[in-house]
């Protein structure tokens, strides 16, 4: 099925970040340009791969029989969320039972779904962080919250001098509000109240027609972000700060979080 006669699929994960099961139905099975088998569902809680963070993983079954489809990666074109994986049993009984219109029963690991959460809020965190040790004027520009590597990235640079001692005072506040705790929300918002709860501005890409979702970790600023979060910054548990590193007028901060 040609994706442009497919609608947008609707992002439950985005009104319910701890769901991990659901049911969708099904709109389309096809092979992807690079061979890969595809489900196109009506809905889904999967978190395609994007905005930093890694894809969601699980497996979808046929309502009616032990047919299970496993999603290995999760990917979004125009709207439209596409799940890449492969069927436990023969294609055969694949084409016959993966049927437009079907039910399916989607459940997402929990394990990597919570580790996801935690990095792309610790992530959020962290920018909270900067402007309470001095550094506000560093503007995120990019978030890589993967378990290799994790970082955050800001417009400007911190003097060298400062490097060490910067990266202790973060380390510091990061664990001080996470033991504070506090709720973390996220909601669509219209454009106009997106950008008061964002500290008066959003960023350019924005359109001021849209309603963007923004997120928003306890007493900071929110964020507009389309990732999964944990409900309360105490679940990131710990955070370390284990380098920042400089370079052509950027500051990239790299962490990570506590098992």
């Amino acid at each position: 099925m040609a994706s442009s006669s497919l609608s947008p699929t609707k992002l439950d994960y985005f009104d319910d970040m701890c769901k991990l099961q659901s049911k969708a139905t099904l709109l389309s099975l096809s092979k992807g340009e690079d061979g890969r088998t595809a489900l196109v569902l009506d809905r889904t809680i999967f978190h395609p791969q994007g905005g930093g963070q890694p894809a969601d993983t699980g497996f979808i079954a046929v309502a009616d029989s032990g047919l299970k489809f496993v999603a290995e990666d999760v990917r979004s074109k125009d709207g439209i969320v596409y799940h890449y994986g492969f069927v436990e049993n023969s294609v055969e009984e694949m084409e016959s039972k993966f049927e437009k219109g079907k039910e399916l029963f989607l459940r997402v690991d929990e394990a990597r779904r919570k580790l996801n959460s935690r990095l792309h809020s610790a992530g959020h965190l962290l920018d909270a962080c900067m402007r309470n040790v001095g550094l506000g004027d560093l503007e995120p520009t990019k978030g890589y919250h993967f378990p290799q590597g994790p970082y955050v990235e800001y417009k400007g640079t911190v003097p060298q001098k400062d490097m060490e001692s910067k990266q202790k005072e973060l380390e510091l506040e990061a664990n001080a509000l996470i033991l504070r705790g506090g709720k973390v929300s996220a909601a669509l918002l219209p454009y106009e109240e997106a950008c008061k709860v964002c500290g008066d501005s959003l960023p350019d890409y924005i359109p001021k027609s849209s309603t963007p979702r923004i997120v928003k970790l306890g007493d900071s600023p929110g964020c507009p972000c389309g990732g999964t979060h944990v409900s309360d910054i105490s679940e990131i548990k710990s955070l370390t700060v284990s380098q920042i590193r400089t370079k052509k007028g950027s500051t990239k901060v790299f962490y990570n979080v506590g098992s």
